[in-house]
């Protein structure tokens, strides 16, 4: 049997949550900070234990792998984030201004020609 929907949402389940605080599903950069963490922890981590086979330290340098390489990622998607989120604003109040100025004596693409230059 399927489980049944919550009343909100049709057709969604419960969000998945890592950690209990941490929505993957729903903040931007989240998902693919973490997966790329993961990666880079077993990277770490097995690559130390295969240079000197010592168990403990591998497994800390694993977890140090995590956190480094899912803070870098997540730094850097949101950075790339917020800027495209300022050049979207920036185009909409572009358009906005374009319909609202439009055909006026304030539009700034209107080429000025009464008065203000001398002719020869």
């Amino acid at each position: 049997m399927a489980a049944a929907p919550e009343p909100g949402k049709p057709g969604k389940g419960k969000p998945f949550k890592l950690l209990g605080i941490l929505d993957v599903e729903n903040i931007p950069c989240a998902r693919d900070s973490v997966l790329y963490g993961s990666l880079g922890s077993v990277v770490a981590g097995l690559g130390h234990f295969l240079l000197t086979s010592r168990i403990r330290r591998s497994c800390d340098v694993g977890v140090g792998g995590f956190i480094l390489v899912t803070l870098g990622c997540w730094f850097h998607c949101r950075y790339n984030y917020a800027k495209l989120r300022i050049q979207e604003r920036l185009a909409r109040e572009g358009i906005k201004n374009k319909i609202l100025y439009e055909s006026t004596h304030l539009d700034p693409a209107r080429k000025q020609t009464n008065g203000g230059s001398s002719g020869n």
